[in-house]
């Protein structure tokens, strides 16, 4: 998926995704429609909805990474170009589009961590550890169960953790 085509849902997942130095969980809500975390950004705990494509509140976490923003374009409608340098980046400014200011900043943002595409929406509960990002769920009964049954062993036979 080009970072360039990114909207809604899928841009809101991929910003998540590129600030794993605040993100630590991705969850989606509202049967899937949105995206929430949990995480630290410098003191500020985070733990709900996450939607920077649709409000200046949470982009903000994205603005406030930003070393440079040169808005090259604007239109009649609205839409934007712009040229944007952020901290922890390459050293470059990142080039990126959008309706509007704030799409053409969260793509550049994304475009900054993850190059011109990206994968598609991993639409379940994940961890991140760095830029990676490890699905995590309930396991089975079954998948829980770490030691063989014994046999002769007492109900309610619990033994101490081994030392």
């Amino acid at each position: 998926m080009n970072v360039s085509d990114l909207t809604g849902l899928a841009l809101d997942y991929w910003v998540a995704r590129s600030l794993h130095d605040f993100v630590r969980e991705i969850h989606f809500t509202d049967s899937g429609r949105t995206v929430s975390i949990r995480g630290n950004d410098r003191g500020r705990q985070w733990d709900g909805r996450f939607t920077p494509s649709t409000s200046w509140e949470t982009a903000s976490a994205v603005l406030d990474r930003a070393r440079r923003v040169d808005v090259r374009e604007r239109l009649r409608n609205g839409a934007v170009r712009c040229s944007v340098e952020f901290d922890g980046g390459r050293g470059q400014a990142v080039q990126a589009h959008g309706e509007s200011l704030r799409i053409a900043l969260l793509r550049a943002f994304v475009a900054s961590r993850f190059g011109d595409a990206v994968d598609d929406v991993l639409r379940q509960s994940q961890a991140l550890f760095g830029a990676r990002a490890e699905p995590v769920g309930e396991q089975s009964a079954m998948n829980a169960i770490e030691d063989l049954p014994m046999p002769d062993a007492q109900i309610g036979d619990i033994k101490s953790a081994p030392r």
